[in-house]
């Protein structure tokens, strides 16, 4: 049993199908599967069940490919230690961050990154909570920053703040000229929500569950609209489509003397108003703790306006 054997089991896991796992390792497919082939006889068990499109991995696989996760990262650290006895901070730190984050922390972020620790440059994933959970769990992330809450898997967290949301209507709606607003008064209106998969989306429908409904059935065509991005819905709202509900932090990112936001009236929510918190997430065996103080640290850095830091 080597390691070069516990990383192809690992990626054909992760991948679901020999010939990108193979791609992923930089290997060809027929020397992954006899690397894989001799370790389930060496073990004397399957792995892998063939399918004709997919691979799947048999349940005692899947404590198997745990567990060879574990080894290599167990591994990783050994080099790990002995980068810091060097430079704690040297080498990349693989970041994931959710759509509903990336746009409107990353820029200044990363260029606050690059003046305090320019030895450690960020290597970003933007995707879905469920998809950088994942990530972590198999090592492809280091530290991921997300948005509570999201399914616990023993990792470690670090609170970074906490963001109120506020609802955006066209500059023309009748609610454009109140000072604040009551999820109730959502009730009757048309809102214009992210599709399924985002957690922002989830987060939303808890302020305004009765919305649940509308994007279940064709009656909800009526009453509300699924948006691939918060920037495709920003648009419909200042087309006059109806209205919906961003985090603070995305208005900002807009200059309010062109574009939509002419026609964009944000509102804060009556008290007490809906939140979420953003915090950073890694795997509690990652090694690197000096790593992701130095991520936090460039998180503080930023001007972060109207949310409330958490130390």
């Amino acid at each position: 049993m080597t390691l070069t054997e516990l990383r192809y089991i690992v990626a054909v896991a992760r991948e679901r199908h020999f010939g990108r796992a193979a791609e992923a390792c930089f290997v060809s497919q027929p020397t992954l599967s006899v690397a894989i082939k001799k370790l389930e006889e060496e073990l004397d068990l399957k792995l892998f069940e063939r399918g004709a499109s997919e691979v799947s991995v048999t349940p005692l696989g899947e404590a198997i490919v745990r567990q060879a996760q574990s080894v290599l990262e167990q591994a990783a650290a050994i080099k790990e230690i002995a980068k810091r006895g060097k430079d704690p901070l040297s080498g990349p730190l693989r970041l994931g961050i959710i759509y509903t984050i990336g746009p409107y922390l990353l820029p200044e972020l990363v260029r606050h990154a690059i003046d305090m620790t320019p030895q450690m440059p960020l290597m970003l994933q933007e995707n879905f909570t469920v998809k950088l959970l994942d990530m972590l769990r198999t090592g492809e992330l280091d530290c991921a920053i997300m948005a509570e809450p999201f399914p616990d898997t023993g990792l470690a967290t670090a609170p970074l703040y906490d963001e109120p949301f506020l609802v955006a209507a066209p500059a023309s709606h009748p609610l454009a000229q109140q000072r604040s607003i009551s999820s109730e008064a959502l009730k009757q209106e048309t809102m214009l929500l992210l599709g399924t998969g985002h957690c922002f989306r989830d987060q939303v429908l808890e302020v305004c569950p009765e919305f649940a409904r509308f994007s279940s059935n064709a009656e909800g065509i009526r009453k509300s609209f699924e948006g691939s991005s918060l920037e495709t819905i920003r648009y419909m709202v200042a087309a006059g489509m109806g209205i919906t509900v961003v985090p603070q932090l995305s208005v900002r990112t807009w200059d309010r003397s062109e574009g939509p936001n002419q026609q964009v009236v944000y509102l804060p929510f009556e008290a007490p108003a809906p939140t979420r918190r953003v915090v950073l997430a890694w795997r509690r065996s990652f090694t690197r703790y000096e790593a992701i103080a130095a991520l936090r640290n460039a998180v503080y850095a930023c001007a972060l306006e109207g949310v409330t830091r958490l130390s």
